[in-house]
């Protein structure tokens, strides 16, 4: 089950600002990545359900984090239905993260207390969501709507904490334009964790860019 709880990985998406995410299939790869971001001081991490048995890379990697990242919360991502966010919750998950509104995520895990980030692509999406009882809801992609949505919403909807996916990156523009804009946290990918940085395995660059964005995430909120 769940080692963290819903409201303490609500706190940590609000109070870090990022959440690192990626996919591998080979275990030792994944864990190399999990422990530099933690050494970098990522609190959140998200596995991408993507590959083929990727809940296996996922649960040896949960047992993994429970012992050399014990204040991680990692989560799952790329969830599409009901069954796979409870076998993914039998197998640890702090959160799970949908590219699409899906109530029947939402129930799974309510009943069991765990955090989940709908994706979401209109105010009507966002408000379903909250109703449904979403603290943070994911903006998904976020390249395509830009922080002029974010802020369009923060308008009628202040309470509203928003996570764009897709398209964030870790320089200072980009970063600016989101938080600026509103956002409570980002998810970063592939600007953050490149296949280029994962083929040569340059776990020390990894952990130095991850510190480097939480400061500059810190700086621009401050």
């Amino acid at each position: 089950m769940a080692q963290h709880s819903r409201i303490h990985v609500a706190h940590l998406m609000t109070s870090t600002g990022m959440v690192p995410l990626f996919y591998h299939g080979d275990i030792e790869v994944a864990k190399s990545i999990a422990l530099a971001c933690y050494k970098g001081g990522a609190r959140l991490l998200e596995f991408t359900n993507r590959g083929d048995f990727a809940h296996e890379v996922f649960g040896a990697l949960r047992k993994f984090c429970a012992v050399e990242c014990p204040e991680l919360a990692l989560g799952v991502g790329s969830v599409t239905d009901a069954a796979s966010a409870s076998f993914y919750m039998m197998l640890g998950a702090d959160f799970v993260v949908t590219p699409v509104l899906r109530e029947d995520i939402a129930i799974v895990c309510n009943r069991r207390k765990v955090m989940w980030n709908p994706g979401c692509a209109s105010l009507a999406d966002i408000c379903r969501a909250e109703e449904l009882g979403a603290e943070v809801v994911k903006l998904f992609p976020g390249s395509v709507y830009g922080p002029g949505f974010v802020k369009g919403i923060s308008g009628p909807q202040p309470w509203t904490s928003i996570m764009p996916t897709g398209g964030v990156s870790p320089d200072r523009d980009n970063l600016k334009g989101w938080f600026d804009a509103g956002v409570v946290c980002v998810g970063m990918g592939s600007k953050l964790i490149s296949k280029e940085l994962i083929a040569s395995k340059n776990w020390d660059f990894l952990e130095q860019q991850t510190r480097e964005t939480l400061a500059l995430i810190k700086e621009l909120r401050a």
